[in-house]
């Protein structure tokens, strides 16, 4: 008879250790799995609820400084492309430091994919995290506001986190900070691409009626496709132009976009200029960090938010119609509503939490929004506004 020795028992599989970690600056860590770019990098951690739409989030300059967790926890099953680029310059960074999810990232499943997400990051340079509970890092956030934090990946597992500690505890926040410089334009260019359509990509402009200066805070490529379908020919210019280089160009309008960071401190230089351009009485169109600046302008305050507002289904009430619409957000101050002078008006609001969502002057052709009317990602039902930028260019137009 034949002896057989008895194999070992096994013990079931074993957990991989971990490669990334979030350190936040009251010395909480949390263990999960790189992805992305090597490295680490340091921002303030705030949570996106957006079911889509990760790579036109991942590419706002408006999340220059920041680190993004999605609550969803399925986030880049539908890989990469080059059309979801958000940011102008495709060789800029990214807007966000780093990106935390919690599902492991799968292969794409979609048509228009040419690259895992994985690859993605790691061309952009974004670091990434997985595998850890992204509910209870929104949940930490929602109770102590968004932290700052060091995301760090390390395909060894080795780190110095006395060092990340350190580093994490140190950074004084995106409180007092102004970022746009990281974001703007280093020089004035064209812009005639229109939106895109399935079958045929995006398009061009080839007859406008409006000619439109819009001031780089970290524009959206999305906003500029808007203004351009709407009939305006649409010239940026980088944020620190002067107003008289802008009314030199004898505009119809005049938009002020989006951007990241304090606006107290952006609008040590920006608002002066925006103060001039509606003194002169030029049509004037502000999105987010360009809302926050005209109602400086106009002798208001932001303050920093809480959580802040990041996601693509946010309802928000429009007093002009009497309609709510679910829109897209992105912004981590607001407009204190108690402030505005009397010739601002507050057109739209919050039904989250009540807070700001756009002005209008009574005495001057402007209006302004705190969410994105453009979208990419989110919900279209704000299109309206690029409309209302162009009845009001028309209308001062006749007027003239």
């Amino acid at each position: 008879m034949t002896n057989v020795q008895a194999k070992p028992e096994t013990t079931g599989w074993t957990k991989p250790a971990p490669t990334a970690l979030l350190v936040l600056a009251d010395g909480t860590v949390i263990e999960g799995y790189g992805l992305g770019a090597p490295g680490h990098a340091i921002g303030e951690v705030c949570f996106n609820t957006a079911m889509t739409g990760y790579q036109e989030i991942l590419t706002d300059p408006s999340y220059a400084g920041q680190i993004i967790t999605f609550t969803f926890p399925h986030i880049g099953n539908v890989g990469t492309n080059e059309e979801d680029i958000e940011t102008v310059n495709m060789a800029a960074s990214s807007g966000a430091r780093g990106v935390i999810v919690h599902a492991p990232v799968t292969n794409p499943s979609n048509f228009r994919a040419t690259r895992h997400l994985d690859q993605w990051l790691k061309a952009r340079n974004i670091i990434g995290l997985s595998g850890i509970d992204t509910r209870a890092l929104t949940a930490l956030i929602r109770e102590k506001g968004m932290p700052n934090a060091v995301i760090a990946y390390a395909p060894d597992g080795k780190f110095d986190l006395a060092a990340l500690k350190k580093e994490a505890a140190a950074w004084p926040g995106i409180d007092g900070m102004d970022l746009v410089p990281d974001v703007t334009t280093a020089q004035r260019y064209d812009w005639d691409e229109t939106t895109w359509e399935l079958g045929k990509g995006y398009g061009r402009q080839t007859d406008p009626k409006y000619r439109v200066v819009a001031i780089d805070y970290g524009v959206k490529r999305n906003i500029l496709r808007l203004l351009a379908k709407a009939g305006c020919a649409v010239t940026v210019v980088p944020a620190t132009t002067p107003a008289e280089n802008i009314l030199a160009m004898k505009p119809d309008g005049v938009f002020l976009s989006n951007g990241p960071g304090d606006p107290a401190e952006t609008g040590k230089y920006a608002v002066p200029v925006i103060k001039s351009l509606l003194d002169a009485k030029v049509p004037t169109f502000g999105i987010c960090l360009g809302h926050q600046m005209m109602a400086l302008a106009v002798g208001a305050k932001t303050e920093k938010m809480h959580q802040g507002h990041h996601g693509a289904n946010h309802p928000v009430m429009d007093y002009t119609t009497g309609k709510v619409e679910i829109v897209s957000m992105n912004h981590g101050f607001a407009v204190d509503t108690k402030t505005l002078p009397k010739n601002a008006k507050e057109t739209h609001r919050s039904l989250f939490d009540g807070s700001n969502c756009g002005i209008a002057l009574d005495d001057r052709p402007a209006f302004s929004v705190q969410h994105h009317p453009e979208a990419s990602p989110g919900p279209q039902d704000s299109h309206y506004l690029f409309k209302r930028f162009v009845d009001l260019m028309q209308k001062s137009k006749k007027a003239a």
